[in-house]
């Protein structure tokens, strides 16, 4: 009986797999579809507290969607059309750049050979190519603007889903058999993934905007995009401070030299650690649920298989997965792998494997 019930784990552990590899390869096939619905959710989220919030002071439903689509409509153009002329001028000026960084490069190595370092000019032509940072960001711009093309099915996406945002608790409660009742694991699910999306939405705008006020002070060019670039990749944890400083410090080093591009490294060190570890902790704390690791492992994973956009939602798009694995008792064992070291998803599974015995 007990090597069949091992046959048994085992034919489940395989056919599981199996099943994990073709979602897996079928989301990455279907990347431009589940890009555009993850963005038109993160959107549909952000808006749905000024909906709510309307509906609360006795605004239509239609009206109130209508405000502030409306207001998130004249945002997305007033940003897109500054931002748009910031990518037209970083790719019309990218060619004089990457010359004048090799020229940069030749210069540092030069420097280096007069203090008895030498063989420098090789690793540093050939292996190191700052060159390439400033295309990959001239790509990864070029890439959000062909998101960016899509924006009326965006914008169509994200209004249907709050026009259903009042009614679809209910639904819900319907299809799960008691109308009147409330499940608080899922209500609690959406409150953190809610509550998460604002905050870190609006430590990620200052963060931006202080980035951007501090290129300008400096007078490095496209300040503006700098600032952007510094909002969007804060999403992404532990590194995403880091990646948006290297392409402004490279356009600092060639506009300003070596003093300024030291100063920019600095100022996106500070306001990063600032926002990440004072600011971010303060206000959520550890309420993620998440291992450190697992942060980690969830960056590489959401971001080789949907890009960028996955790796601005690997954190929402794990905690999503916890919920679903917590929600079943089979699968409780790997929302306990996914949890914090300080999680108390562990003492709460000991609680209940000791009423069970």
């Amino acid at each position: 009986m007990t090597e069949q019930s091992n046959v048994l784990r085992g034919i489940r552990i395989l056919v599981g797999t199996a099943a994990f590899v073709i979602i897996v390869a079928g989301i990455n096939l279907a990347q431009t579809v589940v890009v555009l619905l993850l963005v038109s959710f993160f959107l549909a989220i952000l808006a749905t507290h000024p909906v709510l919030w309307l509906k609360e002071k006795k605004v239509p439903s239609g009206l109130a969607v209508l405000i502030v689509m409306t207001g998130m409509i004249t945002i997305i153009v007033l940003i897109g059309a500054q931002l748009g002329t910031s990518i037209s001028g970083l790719s019309d000026e990218l060619p004089l750049l990457q010359s004048s960084i090799r020229k940069q490069v030749l210069n540092l190595s030069a420097f280096l050979r007069s203090k008895g370092i030498s063989g420098t000019q090789k690793i540093l032509l050939e292996y190191i190519k700052p060159e390439v940072i400033m295309s990959l960001t001239a790509g990864l711009l070029t890439g959000l603007s062909s998101i960016l093309s899509d924006l009326i099915l965006i914008l169509l996406t994200v209004t249907f889903i709050l026009l259903e945002v009042s009614s679809f608790p209910l639904k819900v409660r319907t299809i799960l058999g008691d109308p009147h009742k409330i499940f608080p694991h899922f209500t609690k699910y959406v409150i953190d993934m809610k509550r998460y999306m604002v905050i870190k939405t609006i430590i990620n705008l200052v963060a931006g905007i202080l980035i951007a006020l501090w290129m300008y002070i400096l007078g490095v060019q496209f300040p503006i995009l700098w600032g952007f670039l510094a909002f969007l990749l804060h999403y992404i944890p532990n590194i995403g401070a880091i990646i948006a400083a290297i392409p402004a410090a490279l356009l600092a080093l060639v506009q300003l030299g070596l003093g300024s591009a030291i100063l920019v490294l600095v100022g996106n060190v500070v306001v990063g650690f600032v926002i990440g570890n004072v600011i971010e902790t303060r206000l959520m704390g550890r309420k993620l649920g998440l291992s450190t690791l697992v942060v980690f492992l969830s960056l590489l994973f959401w971001g080789s298989i949907l890009g960028l956009v996955g790796a601005i939602l690997c954190i929402p798009l794990t905690m999503t997965l916890k919920y679903a694995f917590e929600s079943n008792e089979s699968t409780q064992w790997i929302a306990l792998l996914l949890g914090s070291e300080k999680s108390d998803d562990i003492s709460k599974l000991v609680l209940k494997k000791q009423k069970v015995q």
